[in-house]
């Protein structure tokens, strides 16, 4: 069973039954704590109860690894922008150093805590989408935005804006490799020549995949329209979501992190450093 982005998993875990509204609080908290998260003590902290809701739910584990690939390449990046920033000075031991470049450990630490950070960024993301059916992440994020109402801001559509293009982007990708197919069929080569053939090769994929975007956009707002879709009528609510005592148990585990997190940015709480 392959795991595309953005792309809902249907299932009966722990992790699907939670409040929809839960889901997506724990999300923002966590990307927060993520960068207040000073070490990597810390930031395994954050990593052990994703881990967990991997564990628990249906996702297949294989993925945890899948999403390594593109911090790998993000990492590699990043630690050559770090060699080439950091300046040696008294508190930074350097390894290796040629031309503009310093291998030190300060550019390696930095590095590996970016990862670290976009590493379960990516984890807690996928988690939520691949946990939380469409129309009820639509209705998680109108519920969190609701105190905008007072401020005459369209919660709803927005909400629904959010939601539609979170169901286009495995539409797309789809789409995409359908296309990529399709061309290659044709004689296209992606893979192979030199930058400038790559980038011709790049334009047959790009305009049909946009034609193909506004087109489908096109076909759902009349498919909208038909049905007597207003955005701007009262609209009532098909389902309850009720606060569950499971849901109060994760809260406070969830709270009590962010706590520990908060207390160590503000030096209250010390955690020893590994790097």
């Amino acid at each position: 069973m392959n795991l595309n982005v953005g792309k809902y998993m249907p299932g009966n875990s722990f992790i699907h039954r939670m409040d929809p509204r839960l889901k997506l609080f724990t999300n923002i908290i966590f990307i927060i704590l993520v960068f207040l998260a000073k070490n990597f003590v810390l930031q395994s902290l954050l990593l052990i109860p994703i881990f967990l809701s991997f564990l628990i739910s249906q996702i297949p584990k294989k993925q945890l690894i899948k999403m390594l690939f593109p911090v790998f390449i993000i990492g590699i990046f990043l630690f050559g922008v770090n060699t080439f920033v950091i300046e040696i000075k008294d508190n930074v031991v350097s390894y290796a150093s040629f031309w503009s470049f310093n291998i030190s450990n300060l550019a390696i630490k930095r590095t590996l805590i970016i990862m670290f950070r976009i590493y379960i960024m990516i984890m807690i993301t996928t988690m939520l989408v691949a946990t939380t059916r469409p129309t009820a992440l639509t209705r998680a994020i109108e519920d969190l935005m609701w105190p905008l109402k007072f401020l005459y801001v369209p919660v709803h559509i927005i909400a629904l804006i959010i939601s539609i293009a979170l169901r286009f982007i495995p539409t797309l990708l789809e789409e995409s490799q359908r296309i990529m197919k399709a061309q290659a069929s044709r004689g296209v080569d992606f893979k192979n020549g030199n930058y400038k053939s790559k980038a011709k090769s790049l334009i047959t994929l790009i305009i049909p995949l946009f034609v193909s975007a506004f087109a489908k956009a096109e076909d759902l707002g009349n498919a909208m329209e038909t049905r007597g879709y207003d955005p701007y009528e009262k609209r009532t609510k098909y389902r309850e979501y009720p606060i569950k005592w499971t849901d109060i148990v994760v809260f406070l585990i969830v709270i009590t992190i962010g706590v520990l997190v908060i207390l160590n940015k503000v030096d209250v709480l010390p955690i020893p450093k590994l790097l």
